[in-house]
């Protein structure tokens, strides 16, 4: 009887149900911006302040590639009304990326996060 056995080795899935959050923060017209975000596979959402203390909130869309995650979305501040924002966030080995990002209401802004 022959018996043969195979070395199984577990990897995770390219697109996965785990979320992978973010902070973010800029400056628009001398004034700090800040938020906060989540993508789950290719799609995000992110929360947050712009100048004159316009709160609102955004609906990403990425597109990835290795190392690299462009992104486009458009959202709703308050009085500011639609916003639209684009960037790329850089995916490195290990447990962090970061991201360099336009926001219409928010300005230029910086991401760093966590994958898990």
């Amino acid at each position: 009887m022959l018996i043969a056995t195979e070395s199984i080795q577990l990897a995770p899935a390219s697109a996965q149900l785990i979320p992978e959050p973010w902070v973010t923060v800029g400056s628009k017209d001398s004034t700090l911006t800040y938020g906060v975000g989540v993508k789950i596979f290719d799609f995000g959402a992110e929360i947050g302040t712009g100048s004159g203390g316009s709160t609102g909130v955004d609906v990403l869309k990425f597109f990835s590639l290795p190392f690299v995650s462009p992104y486009a979305g458009l959202g709703i501040y308050g009085d500011k009304g639609v916003a639209y924002s684009g960037g790329v966030h850089f995916t490195p080995p290990g447990n962090t990326f970061f991201g360099l990002g336009y926001h219409s209401v928010r300005g230029v802004n910086g991401q760093i996060g966590i994958k898990f």
